[in-house]
């Protein structure tokens, strides 16, 4: 029961409840027009501007998929994001344009993140194989099944770290997004309702980070038995 209780049932049901909140909580904000009167890529646009942040391009992506990529230095945005007046479409664009501030600030967790991702890749697709194979020369081979499981666990601590590493980044990106909204006069129901679209989603990572440490706990006391 336990391994169901740590590997399954809990990560299944921290996932599922933080992707019901933050679906409500977007759905409930993109039919709030904000009274700024200007699109999701124009709300990024001008954060950008008054952050003193240039070069970075803005384009329209794929529904649901919206984030900046360190590598063109570019940021995209959802359609209903990159075309949309309401609180959701600002504040998804704010916290987008917040981590291309980190970018060009050279904010320390983003700088360890993307130095580790290239390891953190690895790592994720293939812990569980380097796992599985452990667990089937356990019986036959105890040395090197030893091994193989040891190796697995730490491929997946450094995803886990990965995941820690993130939540600075994530949270900061939300505060540098708040911080621009309110400066810039934005009605406090208007801000409000931003903060908890952009609470929700930092929710999203704080669950997925918590599942993903009980999974590494239970794997680390597993090898101790």
């Amino acid at each position: 029961m336990s391994y169901w209780l740590f590997v399954i049932i809990i990560p299944l049901a921290l996932g599922l409840a933080a992707t019901a909140y933050v679906n409500n909580q977007l759905k409930k904000y993109s039919n709030v027009r904000s009274v700024s009167g200007i699109t999701g890529r124009e709300a990024g646009e001008r954060m950008l501007a008054a952050h003193g942040v240039y070069g970075v391009q803005i384009h329209r992506g794929a529904e649901g998929q919206d984030h900046f990529d360190p590598r063109t230095n570019s940021i995209s945005l959802s359609p209903s994001v990159y075309d949309g007046y309401s609180v959701t479409a600002y504040a998804t664009a704010c916290h987008e344009v917040g981590h291309a501030c980190q970018y060009a600030q050279a904010y320390g967790p983003m700088k360890v993140r993307s130095a580790i991702w290239p390891v953190v890749n690895f790592a994720q697709n293939t812990w569980f194989y380097v796992f599985l194979a452990g667990l089937l020369l356990a019986s036959t081979a105890p040395y090197m099944g030893q091994t193989l499981y040891t190796i697995a666990i730490v491929l997946y601590a450094a995803v886990v770290l990965f995941q820690l590493v993130t939540l600075p980044v994530e949270f900061n990106a939300s505060h540098r997004a708040m911080d621009y909204m309110k400066g810039v006069g934005l009605p406090q129901g208007e801000t409000a309702g931003a903060f908890s679209v952009l609470r929700a989603c930092a929710l999203t990572y704080v669950a997925a980070a918590l599942a993903s440490l009980l999974q590494l706990l239970y794997l680390l006391s597993m090898r101790d038995r």
